[in-house]
Parts: structure tokens; sequence; C-alpha cells
């Protein structure tokens, strides 16, 4: 049964793909369907890691190594590609993947063991590359802002991408970073308008504050750009434009867009979200998705999952670049310099975490 819950995205929960028996609510009679449901509530349980930093090989990537602090996001975006990586958990994409969060408090400490093993070669490392590592219960956890010690005491290259404001509480360290080449910042803002970025992600911050984090960092000196991530048919792609001159005019310096993406659970998921609250309009977003993925709501393929193909693909990719060269967005944001990367000595990351030595 789909019920809108607020302040969160899904309207279901689903059983993961990797479940051997499926729920589904029915009416037995009895009214219980029509009973008010509890507000789903945020529950965090923690996890030992082994390793921190995550590998990958995709060639359409420009890292190759990431660090999630959480699994799941409170955020509750419907859309969002990561949602299905829950069933590895064995809970749902739905519901659970926004309200059942796994976090790591030991990342730091892990992270420093990782980054001191000899023979480790650095390079850029993505933070919160499946979810958001500023989602709201970092705000009382701190595990991305222990993490960032640790990658500013050893001098290591990192960057985001985040949907929140929450990134100002560590503009010191994205300072820190910036001075020496070593971090930049990728804002993502998927609309301009502020109810329909309440639905699509129902917490995370507003437009106007995720504006407003870019201009604080740009005036402290961290590089940053804007990613108008996911573009949507019928529903935000006509926003590409002011998406980019509101970013450009906050100091924003670079740009780039994603296609919306909708794996595995995701498909039914984004579904009941647009019958539930775009009905006008929820059958003609379908089709322009499929007519950008080959037929199908979904296309993997490495190289065009990002961008899709087919006519529509192909003009927002002409509206992006003539977008992005109208607003000055075309630079790249600097290459971090790995070349400082080094073990600091046993004294420890607080004694010497901003000198230069």
């Amino acid at each position: 049964m789909k019920r809108v819950h607020k302040g969160r995205g899904a309207l279901t929960n689903p059983s993961g793909r990797f479940e051997a028996e499926q729920r589904e609510a029915f009416d037995d009679g009895w009214g219980s369907l029509d009973e008010p449901v509890q507000k789903p509530a945020t529950q965090v349980t923690n996890e030992r890691s082994r390793s921190l930093i995550t590998y990958n090989d995709s060639p359409d990537l420009p890292f190759d190594r990431s660090i999630n602090p959480y699994k799941g996001c409170e955020h509750g975006c419907i859309y969002c590609y990561a949602r299905p990586s829950h069933a590895y958990l064995g809970m749902s994409p739905g519901l659970d993947f926004e309200t059942r969060i796994v976090a790591k408090p030991d990342g730091a400490e892990v992270l420093r063991k990782q980054l001191s093993k000899r023979g480790y070669e650095p390079a850029v490392i993505a933070l919160g590359a499946n979810t958001d590592p500023y989602q709201p219960v970092e705000r009382e956890l701190g595990y991305t802002r222990a993490i960032l010690e640790v990658l500013l005491e050893f001098r290591h290259p990192v960057a985001v991408i985040t949907k929140s404001n929450l990134v100002l509480r560590d503009i010191d360290l994205w300072s820190a970073l910036a001075e020496r080449n070593l971090g930049h910042v990728m804002v993502s803002i998927t609309s301009l308008d502020r109810a329909l970025a309440r639905r699509l992600e129902p917490r995370a911050a507003t437009p106007s504050r995720r504006l407003d984090a870019v201009r604080r960092l740009s005036e402290a000196g961290v590089p940053v750009g804007v990613l108008a991530a996911p573009l949507i048919p019928a529903l935000n792609d006509h926003e590409l434009e002011a998406i980019f001159e509101a970013a450009a005019a906050a100091g924003a310096r670079s740009a780039r867009y994603i296609l919306v993406r909708l794996p595995h659970e995701i498909k039914q998921l984004f579904a009941e979200w647009l019958d539930e609250h775009y009905p006008d309009r929820a059958k003609r977003v379908l089709e322009l998705i499929r007519t950008s993925r080959g037929g199908k709501l979904y296309d993997a393929s490495y190289g065009t999952r990002m961008r899709g193909t087919g006519r529509y693909a192909d003009l927002l990719a002409q509206r992006f670049d003539l977008a992005a060269r109208r607003f000055k967005l075309r630079e790249s944001l600097p290459d971090a310099d790995g070349s400082q990367f080094r073990v600091p000595s046993s004294r420890g990351a607080q004694l010497g975490l901003f000198d230069d030595r």
C-alpha cells in the first residue's frame, strides 16, 4: 500500500531483490489499511570496518576510489541511484534506505591505518560517492569530519559531492585542503523550485541554502562546482540554465549534469512517486526516459549511463554545452596534488594538522 510519509521520499518499503519472500500490504477486511501509520523514525546502527576505501574500475568515473561514511541516506531522494545497495544488507531500497542508516564510527581510525600501509599510492578520494556524507545524521555523529581530518593530516587529495549546507561546518578543513590544492567541492542542485525539491529530496537542504554553500565556499577560496543532477524529463530539465546561472552568480567555477538513473528497484519506487505527486505528467516523464535509454527505464552501459542516448539526450547535451559556456562554467576544477602525500609522525594529527612542516 502506498502512503505519503512526511519527510520521506519513498511511499513503500518493498523487499529487496535478493529476498526469498516479497511483502505486500493487503486489505484483510478489518480496516487495518486505513489505520494511522506511525511516522518512520531514523534508526542508526554501527558497522565495524575492515577497510574504508572502496576501489572501482569504471571507465566513466573520474575517480578510482571512494569513501562512504554511511550506508543509506536520510535525505530520502526518491531517484537516488544508491537505493538498490540497501538490498545487499537485507533491507528495502524503499523506506528502509532512508530510515535505517548504517554508520562507520571507526572510519577515521581504519583510514589512518590504510593510508599508513607501505606502498600506498595516493589519488583523489571521492567522499560519499554512493550516499551523502553530509546527510542529517552527520550533524551529531561527525564521522565525515573525522575522516576529513585524517585526509588533511596525510595531505591526501579529496573531493565531495553533497546536497547539504552542512559542508559549511567543515569549511576550515576544506579551506586548509584548498590552500594545498588538495580538495574541491561539488554542490548538487536538482531544482530551484523549493516545493519540487522538497518532494524530490525531502530532507536535503533547500535550494537557497545550497547556493549559499556555493557562495561561502567560493569566498573561502575552496574550488566549487555545481552538479545539476539528476535532470528528469518534463519535471526539472527545464531548469538546467537557471541552475547554472544561479550557481555561477554564487561563485561556482565548473558544472556537470546527469540524466536520471533508475536501476533495479528504483523503477518501481520512482513510478509510484510520480503517480502520487505528478499524475498529470507521469506517463510523459517515463516515456521520455525510455527514449533516452534504448526503450527501457535504465541502461547501465558505461559511457552513456550518465547522459543517455537518442534525440532527447542529445538536445540535453547541447543545452548543457551552451549554458556552461554562457555562464563561464567550462573551467575544470584543479587536479588535486597527490605529490604532497606523507605518512605523519606518531605524534598525531591534532598537533600538526595545519602546520607547514
